[in-house]
C-alpha cells in the first residue's frame, strides 16, 4: 500500500457504531503490518485524554490510536468541543483550550473556513506519515442544517478526496430507510463520496437480510460491505453526548464471580456534565465488582464505595447533589466510616470551598466539607501525565482541570495529588485505577472499611483486557466485513460512476 490512503466512516445517527468500526479497521490494518492512524476532525465529548506532549483529545481517538498501535497525538483530533451547557462548549484546538463559544458562534461560515484549513492540514500530515488514515465522522452527514459549516463529515470528505462508508445501527430499526434517506438528502457532489454501507449490531440469520441489501444496492447503486453482529460487552470508551443514562443503563458491568467470598458494590453519582466516567471501567473489570450509576440517595444504601466522578461543572454538580439529597447521604456515609472517592471535579466538590470565576462564574461556593481543600479555578487548564506512588504501588494517570486545589492541612495521608481523611479520598488524577497493583490495594482498603470478604483477583490486568477488546473489534471487521472492498476504497479513493439518488437535499451545497 502506498502512503496516504484514507477512508471516512460516517453514521446514519450518533452512536450508530462509527467509533467501533473506525477502531476495528485500525486494528485490522495494524495486524496486517500497515502504519495506520485514526482521525476525527471535530469531536464533541466530555471524555478526553492527555497525550504525552500535553495535548487534550477525545478518549475515543486515544482508544483508536491504541487499536492502531500508535501513540495518540493532537493531529488525530484537532478540534474538541467540551459542552458546558446545551448551548455552549469549550473549544479545544490542537490540544489546547482557546475559549468558550456558543453553538451559533461556532457554526459560522467564517470560522468554518479557518477550522477546515486546520483539520485538513492535520489530516495531510497524518497521510504523509502513514499508509492509511481512518477518519470518523460525527453525528450524521445528513444534518443538512449544518452542512454549510461542516468540517467533519462531507465537508472533510470533499476537501480531502475521501470515500465515505456509512454505518447504520439495525438494532434501532429502520436501517434501510436510514441508509437511503441519508444518501438522498445529500447534494449531488456530496453523494459522489458515499461509496458503501455497513450494517451494525445485527442479530439473527444474515441470509434473511440479504434481499434488503440487494434492494438497497438497486436503489442507491452502492454495496453493503459489512454486516457486523451484535457484540456484547465491547467496553470501548464512550464519546458523544452531554450525559449518560442513569441507574445502570450505561456501563452496567457484567460481573464475573468474585475471587473471594464476597462482592463489592460501587455507586457512581451521575452528576451533570459528567466527564471521564471511563475512570470506573477498571473497577468494573474486576471480578466481583458491581458498578452502577445512581441519582438517588437510597441507591447508596448498599454501596461499599461511592465515586464522585469528574464533571465539567463542579458548582452545578454540587447544586445537583444537594437538590437530590445525595450530599447529605454522602456526608452520613463519611461519618459512618464508609468509603467515598472523588476524582477531579468530584475531588473538588469534596473540599471546603470553591472559588470559581472561570467555569460557572459563581464566585465562592461551599463544598461538601469532607476534605481539607480549597479550590480556585484558574484561566489556564492543567494538562499533564503524572506518575507516582500510592498505597505502596506505582500509579500513572492524567490530569485535565482548571481547578487548583490548595491543601489546607495534610489530612490523614497524601493520596496522589490529593489527600485522604478517614474513609474519604480525593485526587485530580484520571486513569489511576488502570494501574493494577494500585487498584487492588485501593479495593482491599474499601473491602476492609466495608467489612466485605472481598479479595481482588491477583491476575486482572486492565491493559491486557483492553487489548483483548481491541482485538475483538479487529475480528469484527476481519470476519464480517468485505475487507477487499475496504482496501480498494482506502487505496483507490472515491469510486467513479456512483449514481445520484434523487431528490437531493433542499439547499444542498454543490
Amino acid at each position: 500500500m502506498t502512503l496516504g490512503g484514507g477512508l471516512l466512516i460516517a453514521g446514519t445517527t450518533s452512536d450508530a457504531g462509527k467509533s467501533v468500526v473506525t477502531a476495528g479497521i485500525c486494528r485490522w490494518l495494524a495486524r496486517k503490518g500497515l502504519r495506520v492512524a485514526p482521525f476525527k476532525a471535530q469531536n464533541m465529548s466530555l471524555n478526553s485524554f492527555v497525550t504525552r506532549d500535553g495535548a487534550e483529545i477525545g478518549r475515543a481517538q486515544a482508544m483508536q490510536a491504541a487499536a492502531a498501535r500508535v501513540e495518540p497525538s493532537a493531529l488525530m483530533n484537532p478540534v474538541l468541543l467540551k459542552p458546558g451547557s446545551d448551548r455552549s462548549s469549550q473549544v479545544v484546538l490542537l490540544g489546547k483550550p482557546v475559549g468558550e463559544m456558543s453553538a451559533r458562534g461556532y457554526h459560522s461560515e467564517r470560522r468554518r473556513e479557518g477550522l477546515l484549513e486546520t483539520v485538513t492540514d492535520c489530516l495531510t500530515e497524518l497521510r504523509r506519515t502513514h499508509d492509511a488514515v481512518i477518519c470518523e465522522g460525527a453525528g450524521s452527514p445528513a444534518e443538512i442544517n449544518l452542512r454549510r459549516t461542516d468540517i467533519v463529515n462531507l465537508g472533510l470528505a470533499r476537501a480531502a478526496g475521501l470515500p465515505v462508508v456509512v454505518v447504520g445501527d439495525i438494532d434501532r430499526g429502520g436501517v434501510f430507510a436510514s441508509f437511503f434517506g441519508t444518501t438522498a438528502l445529500l447534494s449531488r457532489e456530496d453523494q459522489r463520496h458515499i461509496a458503501a454501507y455497513v450494517v451494525n449490531k445485527f442479530r439473527g440469520d444474515v441470509s434473511l437480510l440479504e434481499p434488503g441489501l440487494d434492494m438497497l444496492r438497486d436503489l442507491t447503486g452502492r454495496p453493503t460491505v459489512g454486516v457486523l453482529p451484535y457484540a456484547h460487552g465491547l467496553g470501548i470508551d464512550e464519546e458523544d453526548g452531554l450525559r449518560v443514562s442513569l441507574r445502570g443503563t450505561v456501563r452496567e458491568s457484567v460481573v464475573a464471580p468474585p475471587y473471594g467470598a464476597d462482592v463489592l458494590r460501587v455507586a457512581v453519582a451521575a452528576v451533570p456534565l459528567m466527564s471521564n466516567f471511563t475512570d470506573v471501567d477498571a473497577l468494573a473489570a474486576e471480578p466481583g465488582v458491581i458498578v452502577r450509576f445512581v441519582d438517588r440517595p437510597e441507591e447508596l444504601a448498599d454501596a461499599d464505595l461511592v465515586v464522585l466522578p469528574g464533571t465539567r461543572g463542579t458548582v452545578k454538580a454540587l447544586e445537583w447533589l444537594r437538590e437530590r439529597g445525595l450530599a447529605d447521604a454522602i456526608a452520613r456515609r463519611a461519618a459512618e466510616g464508609r468509603p467515598v472517592l472523588g476524582i477531579c471535579g468530584g475531588f473538588q466538590a469534596l473540599g471546603y470551598a470553591i472559588d470559581d470565576e472561570v467555569e460557572s462564574k459563581a464566585g465562592t461556593v461551599e463544598g461538601l466539607g469532607l476534605l481539607p481543600v480549597r479550590v480556585r479555578f484558574a484561566a489556564d487548564k492543567t494538562l499533564a501525565r503524572p506518575v507516582g506512588e500510592a498505597l505502596g504501588e506505582p500509579v500513572a494517570g492524567y490530569e485535565i482541570h482548571h481547578g487548583v486545589a490548595e491543601l489546607l492541612h495534610g489530612g490523614d495521608e497524601p493520596f496522589l495529588d490529593g489527600c485522604r481523611v478517614g474513609p474519604v479520598w480525593g485526587t485530580h488524577w484520571h486513569g489511576s485505577l488502570e494501574s493494577d497493583g494500585f487498584r487492588r490495594a485501593f479495593l482491599r482498603r474499601v473491602a476492609e472499611a466495608s467489612g466485605r470478604a472481598f479479595v481482588p483477583a491477583p491476575d486482572t490486568r486492565f491493559g491486557e483486557l483492553r487489548e483483548e477488546q481491541l482485538d475483538r473489534l479487529g475480528d469484527l471487521i476481519e470476519e464480517h466485513a468485505d475487507t477487499d472492498a475496504l482496501l480498494r476504497l482506502i487505496e483507490g479513493g472515491v469510486p467513479d460512476g456512483l449514481p445520484f439518488v434523487p431528490p437531493g437535499a433542499p439547499g444542498g451545497t454543490d
